[in-house]
């Protein structure tokens, strides 16, 4: 059989729920709208689901600019930025950016559900964030995403991994962009470039694993026997880490469907 794209997922608030779509419009900072919000402390700091594991039962929809965003025990929310207000210095990793605000009512929806003073800021075309040098080229950019705009992880290495846990673990628990059917285990390792559907792709960097493989997305809490993890360690340990997947930067624009063939160039 030959690769072909099996399931899309976007992201709209970092460490959020995902949407599964079944096209997605391909831009330098990955897929539209995908990572374009973040939870940010007091101090502008980035706040994740390392940290705050409930983060992951919050779900977004799109409602025209906005977003409508559903989470346990809240009413619902309509997120839009505010670009009436001063923008907000905020640190994601390494990066440095000044990004958009939400209002005052938006603020205080994600500070009542986490308990503890956050804000919500937005990602619009003005902030801009660059990939690392070590593995970008001048002018690549991504989103508020962890350092890349897309991730790539072919099902066959999830079903690997499946075949040695007790219980098995689903696909989002890696928070891929693209999922890859039709392929050996962990094929995308060996891969520099690659063409999905018309649009080429350079693969940059294995994706290192942490704690966040091991929130449960239906339940927003850790998996007690810190699982898939553990097993992972046991035969995914690199010099640089657990790695499970793939980083690719767009060397191209445009849409991305479910069922589009992958083509390995290099």
């Amino acid at each position: 059989m030959s690769a072909r794209v099996s399931a899309l997922h976007v992201y709209p608030i970092k460490s959020c729920a995902p949407w599964t779509v079944d096209e997605a419009v391909v831009g330098p900072r990955g897929f539209e709208g995908d990572r374009r919000w973040m939870i940010v402390d007091g101090d502008g700091q980035f706040i994740t689901a390392r940290k705050q594991p409930r983060l992951v039962l919050i779900h977004a929809q799109a409602a025209g600019a906005a977003l409508q965003l559903r989470a346990p025990e809240m009413p619902v929310l309509r997120l839009q930025a505010a670009p009436d207000l001063p923008r907000i210095t905020a640190q994601v990793w390494k990066s440095t950016v000044q990004a958009q605000a939400a209002n005052a009512e938006a603020d205080a929806w994600i500070s009542a559900f986490l308990g503890q003073s956050a804000r919500f800021v937005h990602m619009d075309d003005a902030c801009v964030r660059a990939v690392s040098a070590e593995y970008g080229r001048p002018g690549d950019e991504v989103s508020f995403a962890d350092g890349f705009p897309l991730l790539l992880i072919s099902q066959a290495a999830l079903d690997g991994l499946n075949a040695r846990l007790a219980v098995p673990v689903p696909m989002l628990r890696f928070r891929p962009s693209l999922v890859v059917a039709g392929t050996a285990p962990h094929a995308e390792d060996a891969w520099r470039q690659i063409r999905v559907g018309a649009i080429e792709f350079e693969v940059v960097k294995p994706c290192t694993r942490c704690v966040f493989t091991t929130v449960d997305f239906e339940r927003g809490r850790f998996d007690p026997a810190g699982e898939p993890l553990k097993t992972l360690m046991g035969y995914r340990r690199t010099s640089k880490g657990v790695t499970f997947g793939q980083n690719l930067i767009p060397r191209g624009k445009g849409v991305l469907r479910v069922g589009d063939a992958l083509e390995v160039l290099q």
